[in-house]
């Protein structure tokens, strides 16, 4: 019995030591739990497991099965933080944790706690990127039994931890690998011999971003102990050395890896047998000759991108056998032909020579490096076909052939590749898509955009059951798209097919698509039909894009209920009926789900709320349902039928950067919500409709407006004074045939960034204002302007006092447009100060005195109309300087003498340009001038009022219209060189 019960109690002893369920210690559960409550932030409620009583259980706690001790701390992260005070000293009693991971949270940015010295046990301890600062507690010189420390900062912050001495890690002797990145240890004595020989077990040591330099190891190489050194891995990236390449590393004997990237060396590399992998990004290289790279013929992997290195790719034979896999020269001034003698690399895994200047065919011999799984050869001036031997790179998963000046058909033998998954040939000059590209099995991504390709899309492009993107955007196929050519795209996310005119979608009403897509890209190609019913399966939809693709029709019941696509552009269609079926399901969250791709999908991970219906036939009011849609960044409803009062509800949009509802029916007077959009606010269009009544004072609130274009309505009243006082950067301002009258307020000068001022076509009154010399947007003197790349951009030029609309890529313009009003008085020699004005209208006013001497002066001038005034005296023979000029109107007014020749203005034959002028003389009116009759310009003293300058100058702005692939970062990626100019890039389209 006695035999029986001790076996009994030894069963339940094993089981109660193993079983999980039984428990952890009871002091050490306490210990977690006053960590968990020492904490002031958990946003991703990651210790929300940590709970009951079996704390072996909890998320990130590990324990030994047999003791129950808690052997194992693991809460690293690279996402959202725990965030604390400071590092509860609770964790002290977890006396036998040997595996201790908080990097990545926050514990208050003090010293590193020195009880951390008191965990004996301790293999493994990474504080990286804490955020701790001062000085390293020596306490951790105790812990003999670490193998793994990390202390690095890896989030970019400044250097706020100190090594003072390097004693203690001495101390170390099992330490293994130790990363100090970002870590002053510039000022501790000796470390350099501590680090790279006293410490006999370490293998890995990283000290990047410590401003190290060539002075902190000046005697290091004279130091024979160094051959002691176990280091393999060394990374001094991201440090201060320049010039010569550090001697000590010479001596470092069992080196493997090195990386000095992000440094300043420009001298040849000394020969290092053991070295197999050589990190040298980003430094001064001359020459790939200069680095004498060759030489080491043991290097496995050699990274010299991003340096200066110009002249030829040569690669002499300095080895009769090279073991180099990776070959990394990307992003250098490399010229000449692709080396044929590059086949000697037979071991060669990786090529990558992108972005370079690189010239000529891709040889042929390329086909021979049988092992290559990554060739990268974008970004050069590469010609000719692609060499149909690539079809012999059987292991091959990236070929990027891409902005090159390739040409021809995309061989056939491209098919025989089994293993490629990423295939980029955009930007090339490529003629047709062979049918073997149905064969790419596991081709992942797939971009053929921005070529010549003619004919039809193969249907065998259905097989690629892997294909998660595929552009064909920006070419010239042809024929139908039908659902073979998706019959088991499965995966596909993203289809971009934009541009293509020809190309005509026939895809069946009934048809149910194997895949569930995040951005659809269509715009410019043909649908031709009403709305295409199996957009209704699709619930991921993030970018809808079918702009000029002629749909018709109203919008579907069932687009209602999708959840809201973040980008959906319909514009320049011709579908009808009111907006209410826009998709408005807020119940499923518009938040999509995160891709963990790579590659081109990465440009579409984030875009902004984007809804784009310019130029169809929709009617009807703004539905309420739309001021469901606070998250709005840019609205274009213009170019259509709506009607009506706007919503009082715009307050809403508090992200709205962008409102065009130009050109539409619109009436009633501007609800004093529009000024609730406060500094979000930056275009506002809306022009050509019916509003009236005065302008809302609560529009003052916008502060950030860049453009804003009232014109072609009804308003009344005086110019506000506010416009000027409280609205600081405009650079567009427009108010042009409307009912406004009064004086213009001096108060605009203050708008000292004016590109556009336009107030023709009203009832305004007075002189022109002497101050508009103040606005320093109208000298011409600051042309700087930002582009959004790709993109297309429609322009609206306002000259001779009638819009003119056009397509082109945007250039700065500058004009003034003050016609049909009542002022009076002389014009301004001041505006002669001009000098980046294109175009100037004064027509059809009260204007006398003479035309200013200098108006030569005004040498970009293209458009210069003053007729219809009272202007007298003889016409300046400074106007023959306007190179440029090919448009003028001076008729109707009281000009007398010869009329100057010279120039641009003998091409400016039309008699009418004179017209009504009783005293000109000469070509090309038909009445000829005597000798008395000159066209000299009068004294400059007797010009009247120097001090009457008026400084104006209107312009034309601009709409971007069409859409590039890289745009879909949008509000994420504008590079911004001037307040001011933000104006021209927020958006394609308007106007």
């Amino acid at each position: 019995m006695a035999h029986l019960w001790g076996s009994g109690f030894f069963l339940f002893f094993i089981f109660a030591t193993t079983n999980p369920c039984f428990g952890c210690l009871e002091h050490e559960l306490e210990a977690l739990t006053q960590f968990k409550n020492s904490l002031t932030s958990d946003p991703s409620n990651r210790l929300s497991s940590w709970t009951g009583n079996n704390c072996c259980q909890w998320l990130g706690v590990g324990c030994n099965n047999a003791t129950r001790r808690v052997t194992r701390l693991d809460l690293g992260t690279d996402a959202e933080q725990l965030q604390g005070n400071e590092l509860s000293t609770s964790l002290s009693e977890l006396t036998h944790l040997s595996y201790l991971d908080l990097s990545g949270n926050y514990f208050g940015g003090g010293p590193i706690p020195e009880f951390i010295g008191l965990m004996t046990r301790l293999e493994f301890l990474n504080l990286s990127s804490v955020g701790f600062s001062g000085v390293v507690t020596h306490q951790i010189g105790k812990l003999s039994s670490l193998r793994v420390l990390d202390l690095g900062d890896h989030h970019g912050g400044s250097l706020e931890l100190i090594v003072d001495d390097f004693i203690w890690v001495s101390g170390l002797s099992s330490l293994e690998y130790l990363d100090l990145s970002r870590v002053n240890i510039s000022g501790a004595r000796d470390f350099d011999k501590v680090l790279l020989y006293m410490i006999p077990s370490l293998l890995e040591l990283r000290l990047s971003n410590c401003e190290l330099s060539t002075s902190h190891f000046d005697q290091t190489h004279l130091d024979y102990n160094l051959t002691r050194s176990t280091i393999q891995t060394l990374d001094l990236s991201w440090n201060l050395f320049e010039g010569e390449f550090p001697l000590f590393l010479q001596n470092l004997t069992s080196l493997r890896v090195l990386d000095l990237s992000v440094n300043k060396l420009n001298s040849s590399i000394p020969v290092m047998n053991n070295v197999i992998e050589l990190n040298l990004a980003s430094n001064r290289f001359s020459g790939i000759q200069e680095t004498e790279a060759w030489r080491l013929c043991e290097l496995k992997q050699l990274d010299l991108s991003f340096n200066y290195m110009e002249g030829p790719l040569t690669m002499p034979s300095a080895c009769s056998r090279y073991g180099l896999e990776r070959l990394i020269l990307n992003d250098n001034k490399l010229s000449g032909e692709i080396p044929a003698t590059l086949e000697r690399l037979t071991s060669l895994r990786g090529l990558y020579l992108d972005y370079n200047m690189l010239t000529g065919t891709i040889p042929e011999s390329l086909g021979n490096l049988t092992s290559l799984t990554e060739l990268v050869l974008s970004g050069n001036q590469l010609t000719g076909p692609i060499p149909t031997s690539l079809g012999n790179l059987v292991v091959l998963r990236r070929l990027d052939l891409s902005e090159n000046v390739l040409n021809g058909s995309i061989p056939f033998s491209i098919g025989r590749l089994p293993n490629l998954e990423i295939l980029y040939l955009s930007f090339n000059s490529l003629s047709s898509i062979p049918f073997s590209i149905g064969n790419l099995s596991e081709l992942k991504f797939l971009d053929l955009s921005s070529n010549l390709l003619q004919g039809s899309l193969p249907d065998s492009t259905g097989q690629l059951s892997k294909l998660q993107f595929l552009d064909i955007s920006n070419n010239s196929l042809s024929g139908v798209v039908t659902e073979a050519h998706f019959a088991n795209t499965s995966n596909l996310i993203h289809l971009a097919a934009a541009s293509n005119h020809l190309l005509n979608f026939k895809i069946s009403n009934n048809w149910k698509p194997p895949f569930q897509i995040r951005n659809v890209l269509l715009g410019s190609c043909k649908i031709e039909s009403e709305f295409p019913p199996w957009i209704q399966t699709q619930k991921n939809l993030a970018i809808l894009i079918l702009s000029n693709t002629s749909l018709y029709g109203p919008l579907p019941d069932w687009l209602y209920g999708l959840p809201v696509i973040a980008i959906l552009d319909l514009s320049h269609n011709f579908l009808n009926g009111p907006l209410t079926n826009l998709p408005s399901n807020q119940t499923t969250s518009t938040t999509k789900p995160s891709m963990s791709f790579i590659e081109r999908l990465a440009d579409y991970e984030r875009v902004s709320r984007l809804l784009l219906l310019k130029n169809n036939l929709f009617n009807g009011s703004i539905p309420d349902s739309l001021c469901n849609t606070a998250d709005l960044v840019i609205l274009d409803l213009s170019r259509n039928m709506l009607s009506g009062n706007l919503p009082d509800c715009f307050g809403n949009f508090s992200d709205l950067m962008v409102l065009i509802l130009s050109s539409n029916r619109f009436s009633g007077t501007i609800p004093s919500s529009l000024g609730k959009l406060g500094s979000s606010i930056q275009w506002l269009h809306l022009n050509n409709n019916s509003f009236h009544g005065e302008l809302p004072e609560t529009l003052s609130n916008c502060t950030s407006l860049d453009v804003l274009d009232l014109g072609e309505n009804r308003f009344s009243g005086t110019i506000p004074k506010w416009i000027g006082e409280k609205i600081k950067y405009l650079v567009v301002l427009r108010l042009h045939n409307n009912n406004f009258t009064g004086q213009i307020p001096e108060q605009l000068c203050q708008n000292t960034d004016l590109q556009i001022m336009d107030f023709g076509e009203n009832n305004l009154t007075g002189e022109i204002p002497r101050c508009f010399e103040n606005i320093r947007g109208m000298t011409g003197g600051d042309s700087n302007l930002y582009f959004f790349g790709g993109f297309e951009q429609s322009v609206i030029q306002v000259m001779r006092g009638v819009p003119l609309e056009y397509t082109t890529i945007m250039r700065y313009v500058v004009n003034l447009d003050l016609s049909s009003n009542n002022l009076a008085g002389e014009i301004p020699k001041e505006l002669t100060s001009l000098s980046g004005l294109l175009g100037l209208n004064l027509s059809n006013n009260h204007l006398t005195g003479r035309i200013p001497d200098k108006i030569g002066d005004l040498g970009s001038l293209m458009s210069l109309d003053l007729s219809a005034n009272d202007l007298s005296g003889m016409i300046p023979q400074s106007m023959s300087s306007l190179s440029f000029i090919s448009h003028l109107n001076l008729s109707y007014n009281n000009l007398s003498g010869r009329i100057p020749t010279g120039n641009q203005l003998q091409t400016l034959v039309d008699p009418w340009i004179y017209a009504g002028n009783n005293g000109l003389c000469g070509t090309p009116l038909p009445k000829s001038c005597s000798r008395n009759e000159t066209s000299d310009t009068e004294p400059e003293n007797m010009d009247k009022d120097d001090d009457d300058d008026d400084v104006e100058r209107i312009w034309i702005y601009a709409i971007a219209s069409g859409f590039s692939t890289g745009f879909i970062g949008f509000l994420g990626i504008l590079v911004l060189i001037k307040r001011w100019r933000l104006a021209f890039f927020k958006f394609w389209r308007f106007m």
